[in-house]
């Protein structure tokens, strides 16, 4: 019996249904304008562009221009790449534009689909950004459509790793910039750490079109992006740990594969305890359990995890002595990442590699965070309906799946599951071996680099020709994939089935076009592209002969998406294909996700060895278990969430006080209204509202006013004349400060005062947000013992960061005019002094590099003026180049140039761009 819900369902349609059908009138007006958009010359096509954006920027709706904006967008794809993009991509553009996802099936063309948004919403003149999941892709996109977007006269950026920051500042400025997440995240950060606005890269988050949109905002929403600075080494004492890890058995931890965690039982306490005492770790007299005990209780906790939850092969790998991490939705490695809190150390320290020291956190963002800055967002992948729940939560956006060109002929075969692995791999290797001998081309997905080399064995055995696309194939994963649909080609990829490079049966032919022209650069490239193409067309009738494209995965990745991506690597454009799991009860999943039950019924059916199960009823189990997982980990990005919105509030505030500061030309105001604020609190504190003048602490008063205003005044004297109240002491200190900070203004002049306020300002900012970080850090570890004590730990988190968040400004009040109280002009015996000690320093460093310690990287940032120095910071010469034995080659001789001088290399460039560049 059919229910009301599925009836509904026939008559009116999905919900999606409706979505795809309201928007079939703008995309039939935008074919009636083809005709009107044909006729344009090149140069008019400009000139609508012009047009449009004047209408924009008059206040015109961009709704009201998409249908002569994207028609005009098809007419230069046309003539700029031969592409003409059909109703489907001009339906995903849309739904883009509209704050939507389009869900588009592998091969229908999403690159070309990004360019309608993204040149509607340039025409406002706030730049677009298109993300991509890699700086190939990046590159490879932006070169691609930065000739659809040159013929409608827009221009195009590219941003990636390593980039001039001159360069960087360009492609953030063109109507259109690519690039990946992380390099978006991190320039946003080391934006937020600049000194000037001239130097600042990113103008605004006006709109953002994500590609691969799942993996951006769902597999890597959980990692953190964090610049940071070297703290001290504890090598030593990560590879003593590691010598006591190995030594532990099953009865002193307990792993919990589900939750990927791992702790000592009372009896691995105890073996610790005596093995560490052993060692010389433990003081004698100390235990574990005492509070000095901290970090070695963290770096031993730290080094099981490492040894116990981090295999090689599968969560990382190790190349030219660094440990590598490979992403485990992808499977690519993410060379520059580190894993924090001392992780990466415990595993540099198991597999014997050079140990690099552990970093202070200077600036971070989560990428949920970072994306919700944007004013509005779009996204495109192949598989986002499984997480739809998610990104409507989080994000706000709406997932649309928009029909495929031409219908899905694919096979999807139910799961066959074996007892064991050996079985299973048994029949995979059989089935691969039957898809050879009939030249069928097979993509075999696996899930870690380890099983993908392991099968590779089997079929050398079998002299089955075949590819292997894993972490360590990195460079080469275009060039496989694009071959992967040859005749009898045989290809071994883990987890990534090769994003942004088509599956195209018989090859891809733009591949064999870019090499053949690369062997012979004198031939002409219509004639090889046409030479090609026909041989092409000989070669993809084979194939489809063969059945197309054959998708057998060796394993169930805990979540779906990920095993649709893999799947919808078969069966593009309508074209046949065939896609089999073949799974073991010994599989990952299927052993931590309930095989008990599973392994019963098989018992129970007396299956004999190399034998499979095969049912509908399987499959739905197998997705009741993925959707499971998925939920719970979107339950714990949710709240990890929760706790970095508290952060990200503050950095929020933070960020846009920095900002203020640098667009401000004069300070004089609101460091006045600091030091009041602080005479204020001095005032409050040493003399009580409502207390008797013999009550006051007039000598506390007075020794705090020198320390932290400068001021040497009789506030004894003051209080002991008649009817003195504690306002009129307020009103005296405020004036003998102003009064002393005007005098210091004219003697250093008033533009040097201002310069001088606006760097003390920046980089107290800096150093107080900084370490506002590392106690947020602690008070977030051990906030979720508060549980115990039934009280919410997020609520408490929330309490206590808005207190230390408020005990920092009222710190930064105080640095900030105890620094400007105690600055004063410098004689130049003094400077020499100085230079010959900074000389005298640097040369018993000789030879020592590395970047400078996080403590005083925002000190050395700032760009004091010269002839002054602040107290308490580093004295800096007004000239470096008098130094005795100077020489440009030797970074040693050159004392401490100034961040605005010219760079003592002999560049030409200021120091701060050259060799004192710090991000």
């Amino acid at each position: 019996m059919m229910g009301i819900g599925s009836i509904a369902k026939k008559v009116f349609g999905t919900a999606n249904d409706r979505k795809v059908k309201a928007s079939r009138p703008i995309v039939a007006k935008i074919n009636d304008l083809e005709p009107e958009f044909e006729a344009l010359s090149d140069e008019d096509l400009k000139a609508r562009t012009g047009a449009l954006a004047e209408r924009a920027r008059g206040g015109e709706s961009l709704d009201d221009l998409l249908p002569e904006a994207f028609a005009n967008c098809r007419e230069a794809g046309k003539r700029a790449l031969g592409l003409r993009a059909f109703d489907v991509q001009l339906l995903g553009g849309l739904f883009m534009h509209q704050g939507n996802i389009a869900e588009m099936k592998t091969g229908e063309g999403k690159t070309l689909v990004a360019t309608f948004p993204a040149y509607l919403n340039a025409l406002s003149g706030k730049g677009v950004h298109i993300v991509t999941v890699n700086d190939y892709l990046a590159k490879r996109d932006a070169e691609w459509m930065s000739k659809v977007y040159g013929m409608l006269g827009l221009t195009t950026g590219v941003v990636y790793p390593q980039q001039p920051e001159e360069e960087k500042r360009q492609a953030y400025a063109a109507d259109i910039t690519y690039a990946t997440n992380n390099e978006l995240g991190f320039d946003y950060l080391r934006d937020n750490m600049k000194s000037e606005l001239k130097d600042m890269a990113q103008r605004g988050h006006n709109f953002a079109i994500v590609d691969e949109v799942d993996s951006i905002l769902i597999d890597e929403a959980r990692t953190p992006l964090i610049i940071s600075g070297p703290s001290q080494d504890r090598s030593d004492l990560y590879r003593s740990v590691d010598q006591i890890v190995p030594e532990l058995t099953d009865e002193h931890f307990t792993l919990d594969e589900k939750t990927r965690n791992v702790t000592f039982t009372d009896e691995g306490n105890e073996f610790l305890e005596q093995r560490l005492l052993a060692a010389g770790i433990l003081p004698e007299g100390q235990s574990l359990y005492d509070p000095e005990s901290t970090t070695v209780v963290h770096h031993v906790n730290q080094g099981l995890k490492a040894h116990k939850l981090f295999q090689r092969d599968k969560d990382y790998i190790v190349r030219d002595g660094d440990i590598v991490l490979i992403d485990e939705f992808t499977g690519r490695m993410m060379a520059g990442r580190r894993l924090s809190d001392g992780l990466h150390q415990a595993i540099e320290a198991k597999e014997g590699v050079e140990i690099k020291p552990e970093n202070v956190t200077l600036a971070s963002v989560t990428f949920q965070n970072y994306f919700r800055l944007y004013d509005k967002l779009g996204g495109m992948t192949g598989t986002a309906l499984t997480e739809a729940d998610e990104f409507a939560e989080i994000y706000k956006l709406g997932v649309v799946e928009v029909p495929t060109n031409r219908p899905i002929a694919r096979e999807d075969e139910h799961d066959a599951v074996y007892r064991t692995a050996g079985e299973k791999y048994t029949a995979v290797v059989q089935t691969i071996k039957e898809a050879y001998e009939r030249r069928q081309p097979v993509l075999v997905g696996t899930t870690s680099i380890e099983k993908s080399e392991m099968l590779s064995d089997l079929l050398k055995k079998e002299d089955i020709r075949h590819n292997v696309l894993n972490a360590r194939q990195h460079e080469q994963e275009a060039q496989i994939v694009a071959d992967a649909g040859k005749l009898g080609a045989v290809t071994i990829a883990t987890n990534m089935a090769g994003r942004g490079t088509d599956i195209q049966l018989g090859g891809n032919v733009d591949m064999k076009v870019l090499e053949a022209l690369e062997a012979d650069p004198q031939a002409d490239p219509e004639e090889v592209r046409a030479r090609i193409e026909a041989q092409h067309r000989g070669e993809k009738d084979k194939v489809l002969e063969a059945g197309g494209l054959f998708v057998l995965a060796t394993e169930r990745h805990e979540s779906r998406r990920i095993d649709n991506q893999l799947r919808g690597r078969s069966g593009r454009q309508g074209d046949p294909g065939r896609s089999s799991f073949f799974l073991s009860l010994e599989d990952d999943l299927m052993r931590i996700f309930g095989s008990e039950r599973l392994d019963k019924v098989l018992s129970t059916l007396g299956m004999k060895e190399g034998e499979a199960i095969v049912h509908p009823w399987v499959n739905k189990s197998l997705e009741r278990a993925q959707a499971k997982v998925e939920g719970r980990n979107f339950d714990i990005r949710k709240q990890l969430l929760k706790f970095d919105d508290v952060m990200n509030d503050q950095r929020k505030v933070i960020f846009s006080q920095r900002r203020e500061i640098m667009e401000a030309a004069d300070l004089a105001e609101i460091v006045g209204d600091m030091r009041h604020q602080v005479i204020d609190d001095l005032v409050a504190e040493h003399m009580p509202p409502k207390t008797y003048a013999d009550q006051w602490d007039t000598d506390g008063l007075e020794t705090q006013a020198k320390e932290l205003l400068g001021l040497d005044v009789p506030i004894g004297a003051w209080a002991a004349e008649e009817g003195v109240a504690d306002e009129d002491i307020r009103d005296r200190l405020d004036e003998a400060s102003d009064k002393m900070m005007a005098e210091k203004a004219e003697i250093f002049g008033q533009d040097t005062m201002r310069s001088i306020e606006k760097q003390i300002l920046l980089q107290t900012i800096d150093a107080k947000w900084r370490e506002h970080l590392l106690t947020l850090e602690h008070l977030r570890s051990v906030v979720g013992f508060r549980g115990y004590a039934q009280r919410d730990p997020l609520n408490e988190y929330k309490t206590e960061g808005f207190q230390l968040f408020e005990s920092m400004l009222d710190s930064l009040r105080t640095d900030v005019t105890k620094k400007l109280a105690n600055i004063r002009p410098i004689s130049q015996e003094e400077q020499q002094d100085m230079l010959r000690q900074m000389v005298a320093q640097q040369r018993a460093k000789r030879g020592e590099e590395g970047a400078a310690p996080a403590e005083t990287r925002a000190e050395a940032e700032a760009d004091a003026a010269p002839g002054t120095v602040a107290a308490g910071a580093e004295p800096r010469p007004a000239e470096t180049t008098e130094t005795a034995g100077f020489d440009e080659t030797d970074s040693s001789t050159w004392g401490n140039p100034s961040r605005n001088d010219p760079c003592p290399c002999g560049s030409g460039k200021k120091f701060k761009h050259c060799h004192g560049q710090l991000v």
